[in-house]
């Protein structure tokens, strides 16, 4: 009980982190030209904080819808892969695999992870991380928007400016790898060289390809692993 209980306390702290991060998601949607109930549909079908940024960063920029969608697709198909790992232990089918489906994400797939050494607690940790931050995700945006929508024109307060920060805030945590390092400052370079060039939106798609291309490269050309030396 007392493990379930400092799971719960843990997946609701998530949620409220998340929270935070809802609000100004719905504030930067709004700034970057969508209602706030476009917004809170996004938060709610979506449920992906990268790619929802990444998608309403493009549409804020003058992309094209195509490439908002294809970008912000790009960001969440890792979510494909944790259900690979998710699938064995959640062991759920119908319409509790759908929603399983929706969510996996990063941090409901950590905390499972982070208790993978019971199947009950993982389970737990899933669906209660996935469940806290839905709610609180959603909640922030819907504050955030209809905030935003109260201000008249939030771009005149810089909100607009505010959506690359926030997408980097997201991200940076992540890049705690000398190949994560790696890999955005290439696509980072790409897309500061791609701007001038092409319309708004192809640049961001492009440096999250060139992500794929960054690994791989790894994947062949790191140095082997020498095995450990066996005293006699």
């Amino acid at each position: 009980m007392s493990d379930r209980n400092a799971i719960l306390r843990d997946s609701l702290a998530i949620g409220a982190a998340t929270a935070a991060y809802g609000v100004s998601f719905g504030a930067l949607a709004v700034a970057a030209g969508l209602e706030p109930l476009q917004a809170q549909a996004l938060s709610g079908l979506m449920f992906t904080g990268a790619s929802q940024f990444a998608l309403v960063g493009v549409i804020g920029a003058g992309g094209g819808a195509i490439v908002a969608i294809a970008t912000a697709a790009f960001l969440g198909a890792r979510n494909m892969f944790y259900a690979f790992h998710m699938a064995p232990i959640l062991k759920v089918s119908g319409l509790r695999r759908l929603l399983a489906a929706h969510m996996t994400i990063d941090e409901s797939t950590g905390m499972a992870m982070g208790h993978e050494d019971s199947i009950v607690n993982a389970r737990t940790a899933f669906w209660s991380t996935g469940f806290a931050i839905f709610l609180l995700w959603n909640g922030g945006t819907l504050v955030g928007a209809l905030g935003a929508g109260l201000l008249g024109d939030p771009a005149r307060l810089g909100l607009d400016a505010a959506i690359p920060a926030a997408f980097l805030a997201l991200m940076w945590p992540r890049l705690s790898t000398s190949v994560a390092r790696v890999t955005a400052a290439v696509a980072i370079g790409l897309a500061l060289v791609a701007t001038p060039l092409l319309p708004a939106g192809v640049p961001v798609l492009l440096a999250g390809l060139s992500s794929v291309g960054v690994g791989l490269l790894y994947q062949r050309w790191r140095p082997a692993r020498t095995p450990p030396t066996v005293l006699p």
